[in-house]
């Protein structure tokens, strides 16, 4: 059996390196079925573009597993966490996708983002306060959480101290939403249940204090009628919040945390970065190329159809390959080369099409202040020595479960 014919995304190498993995499918195999996942595998740019805005993909994957699951009888938890699940506009088709994303832009208007940005700066400014002051070590922990977390919060109009809560929520989503690997407790459905049952319980209350009092929270932006009078359910309104929470906290953790190790291991760049600090947004862009927070979407088919000569049929899984997509040579000159003043830079990091995120501007707001924030504060910033990076097992995301850093600041 090949070495391609043998993939293994979940595998302790392709989790530590994902890009060499997926590197070789798309050398030698780039719409490549793999045994292993029971999905196709599309790797090449063109192809992973196409794909994302192909309606004969689609993304409503969770649904005919739930249907499944209910005619095999599974276990109630697993079908509850799923049927929530369910409920999010991410795993949605038109015309239902289309119009909770209608719904849901109002929270996401580019001037409220925008006039984020001096409270995003103070809120990074105190976590980096803190983080010196304390004597730790874990940037993921101390920095590259609690900031989307923290502004999640303050999103919803949430206290602050109620961070961590909302962080242990989205730890057990992720078990079941991004694919953990054979590692993940056997008790994942009924653990991520029980919080996902406490979050909307906290939702529910939080919506019921905007009903009375409406202000500039994401909330209130979400139970605001349209022009066409339409508007969301309670019931919309707790699955987009939870679906925020959820995208908000680990993916813009995910983004910071990769980003700073990119440059950590590239001195070179990081030189040019701190010399040059209004490169910040070109460089961001190339850290969300070059690392990025998600490595695969997960599709089906809904209709038969050919790619690059091979025929997906209907029903088949297909896993669409960021990771992949973001180093390829035909798109990018040196895609293994960290390059912050690399432009244009047309990386796939947030999607395409109508399932592009709708929290880019904000994940790039965040990851721009605080990147810069710590590079800014924290003076002599390099790896603990004898640090052996652990990434968390997922098909999905790219998550470093911790970043051990020294550093001169006082």
């Amino acid at each position: 059996m090949s070495a391609t014919h043998a993939v293994d995304l979940l595998s302790p190498e392709a989790t530590a390196d994902p890009y060499t993995a997926l590197a070789e499918l798309r050398e030698s195999d780039p719409v490549h079925y793999s045994d292993r996942h029971k999905a196709w595998i599309i790797t090449r740019y063109d192809d992973v573009v196409s794909a994302m805005m192909d309606s004969r993909l689609s993304s409503a994957r969770v649904g005919p597993v739930l249907e499944r699951m209910r005619a095999e009888g599974a276990d109630a938890h697993a079908t509850e966490m799923l049927e929530v699940l369910n409920s999010w506009m991410v795993v949605q088709d038109p015309p239902e996708h289309t119009r909770l994303r209608k719904l849901a832009a109002g929270a996401f208007k580019s001037q409220r983002i925008s006039a984020m940005e001096e409270q995003v700066a103070e809120m990074v400014a105190g976590y980096l306060d803190a983080f010196v002051a304390s004597g730790k070590t874990d940037l993921v922990q101390h920095v590259a959480y609690p900031l989307p977390a923290s502004i999640i919060a303050m999103l919803l109009g949430a206290p602050v101290e109620d961070r961590d809560t909302f962080g242990e929520w989205s730890d057990e989503l992720a078990l079941v939403a991004f694919g953990a690997g054979g590692s993940a407790r056997e008790d994942r459905h009924e653990r991520a249940l029980k919080g996902v049952r406490e979050m909307f319980a906290y939702l529910r209350t939080l919506l019921e204090r905007v009903r009375e009092t409406p202000g500039e929270d994401m909330i209130s932006a979400l139970i605001a009628p349209v022009e066409d009078g339409d508007s969301l359910t309670d019931h919309e309104v707790l699955s987009m919040c939870a679906m925020l929470l959820f995208a908000g906290h680990e993916t813009t953790t995910n983004s910071t945390a990769n980003g700073i190790l990119a440059l950590l291991r590239d001195p070179e760049q990081l030189a040019l970065l701190r010399d040059d600090p209004d490169q910040i947004a070109v460089a961001v862009e190339e850290l969300l190329r070059f690392d990025g927070p998600i490595k695969v979407l997960q599709r089906h088919v809904t209709e038969t159809h050919e790619v690059a000569g091979h025929e997906l049929a209907q029903g088949d899984r297909v896993f669409i390959a960021l990771a992949a997509a973001n180093r390829d040579p035909e798109k990018f000159d040196e895609p293994d080369r960290l390059d912050i003043t690399r432009y244009p830079n047309k990386h796939v990091a947030f999607g395409r099409g109508i399932h592009a995120c709708i929290g880019a501007q904000l994940a790039r707001l965040e990851m721009r202040v605080n990147v810069q924030g710590i590079l800014e504060r924290l003076d002599g910033l390099r790896l603990e020595e004898g640090t052996e990076l652990q990434w968390a097992p997922s098909i999905a995301s790219r998550s470093l479960t911790r970043l051990p850093v020294l550093h001169d600041a006082v």
